[in-house]
């Protein structure tokens, strides 16, 4: 093989090399921007299931496809701030939730869930009944006692088009890397 005939092989490896780095990059930024995105637990309100520092990624995709069922663990900013809640969704559009002595009730029927990690104190807001809205999900931390949800009239019910998406990756700390559930 001539030096010449080298050299211009050399040149089209590397065009092909980052025309792959090219469309790579171009994919990940789609996936990062339309798909998916990380956030970092701050605080004790998810715990026994989450915990503070926990970082996971949130599939930004499947509501954009379906909505949110009971018990899914969701993600949306507080009141268009740039803090992200997250928290478990107990009660969906057009229901009935009332919280009275530690127990939940959706449309009159006691809720069979197992998430919270105590019976708690407070039912807020749904001490008597709340009537969602039709974009309206009610949502609670795992750590009932110690979790601003949808039992605070500061933040009450998460309106449909608040929620950025689902946590469904826990990815750090490695020893607890796993599905969400």
């Amino acid at each position: 093989m001539t030096k010449k005939k080298h050299s211009k092989s050399g040149v089209r490896g590397l065009l092909k090399f980052s025309a792959y780095l090219l469309v790579i990059l171009f994919l990940t930024f789609l996936l990062r921007r339309y798909v998916f995105f990380r956030s970092v637990v701050d605080g004790s309100s998810m715990e026994s299931t989450l915990f503070d520092g926990d970082s996971l990624i949130v599939d930004e995709l499947t509501y954009r496809l379906r909505d949110p069922k009971r018990f899914e663990v969701i993600v949306f900013p507080y009141r268009s701030s740039r803090r992200y809640y997250i928290k478990r969704v107990i009660g969906l559009p057009g229901e009935s939730v009332r919280i009275l002595d530690g127990r939940i009730y959706i449309n009159g029927i006691e809720l069979e869930e197992n998430y919270g990690s105590e019976e708690f104190f407070s039912g807020g807001i749904a001490e008597n009944d709340l009537i969602l809205g039709e974009d309206e999900y009610f949502v609670l931390g795992d750590n009932r006692n110690d979790s601003v949800d949808s039992r605070s009239s500061d933040l009450g019910a998460v309106h449909r088009k608040e929620i950025e998406g689902k946590a469904f990756l826990r990815v750090y700390p490695f020893g607890s890397f796993g599905a969400v559930r």
